[in-house]
């Protein structure tokens, strides 16, 4: 019986490979021997389906890791060297028959190749892009840009779902890198970042905004609009509020996928005038001097 060092075969010098080793090499392989590269002249039917054989045995997980103990005690012990040559104390039956229940017997030297080189899928390709929480909230569709392997700049229109979250992918079958020999293209990836601005924050289901309120507003309450994401909304601000605290309005958050939304939470924000009207400064003196309010006695 002949021994094949598929691995060899493959222009690799050991079993201490990964699968995508494997694939590499075996689509390097299958180029360099090919009859339209090489020429008819110059082909090697037998090379050619050597090279087929050793990847079908060597990119299946099962037979590869028999191949494997195979290999170990005829190449990698006795250091023997399997060039298609007979070697003894070799196992009896052909190898593709052993795992396949194939017999690999060779054809005529003058029969036309009848096996074609196995078609591999292109390469799945990733990017990302920004996406504000307004354009994820309502759905939109963005333009991308991406150099290709040949350096060529394409554009793609990716359409994005109302709702989607930071980190979701959005896959665009068929986009990726070009497959070989008959395969399929690989798919393009395109992850979402979704990026705060400066009115709205996204946390889980709900949207964080801030309200700004008058000392007066903060003292006395008032009605209000504050702004959601899809709306304004008023609101009654109690009086005797302090800055820091939330006041928090059900159903006016993101999206929670379900058909629902989570929660607008409003943090007070009370803003103090840097530049004051004679009439402004009088009142303040006034209620400083009417005022029995004392913050640091009552906080400190």
């Amino acid at each position: 019986m002949i021994f094949k060092d598929y691995y060899k075969i493959l222009g690799l010098e050991s079993c201490k490979v990964t699968n995508e080793e494997i694939r590499v090499a075996y689509r390097d392989q299958a180029k360099k021997y090919h009859p339209d590269v090489i020429g008819r002249d110059n082909f090697s039917e037998e090379r050619f389906k050597d090279i087929n054989e050793a990847y079908k045995v060597l990119s299946n997980i099962t037979t590869r890791k028999k191949y494997d103990r195979m290999w170990n005690m005829h190449v990698g012990r006795r250091k023997v060297n399997v060039n298609n040559k007979k070697a003894k104390g070799t196992f009896s039956g052909d190898v593709m028959n052993m795992f396949f229940g194939i017999n690999n017997t060779s054809s005529s030297a003058n029969k036309k190749v009848t096996r074609a080189i196995e078609p591999i899928r292109g390469e799945d390709v990733e990017t990302q892009i920004d996406v504000s929480i307004y354009e994820a909230f309502f759905g939109m569709e963005k333009k991308i840009s991406l150099r290709t392997v040949n350096g060529k700049m394409k554009t793609f229109t990716v359409k994005i779902p109302a709702g989607i979250r930071n980190g979701e992918k959005i896959r665009l079958l068929g986009q990726g890198k070009a497959g070989e020999n008959g395969g399929k293209n690989g798919d393009l990836f395109v992850k979402i970042n979704l990026k705060d601005d400066k009115k709205f924050k996204i946390m889980g289901n709900n949207i964080y905004t801030n309200i700004y309120l008058t000392p007066w507003e903060a003292a006395l309450g008032a009605k209000i609009d504050v702004s959601a994401i899809d709306e304004n909304i008023s609101l009654l601000v109690p009086q005797g509020i302090e800055s820091g605290e939330k006041i928090t309005i059900p159903n006016k958050g993101y999206k929670d996928g379900q058909g629902g939304r989570g929660e607008l939470v409003a943090e007070v924000k009370i803003m103090i005038p840097k530049h004051l009207t004679s009439d402004e400064k009088e009142l303040f003196n006034k209620l400083s001097k009417t005022s029995n309010f004392k913050p640091r006695e009552i906080y400190s």
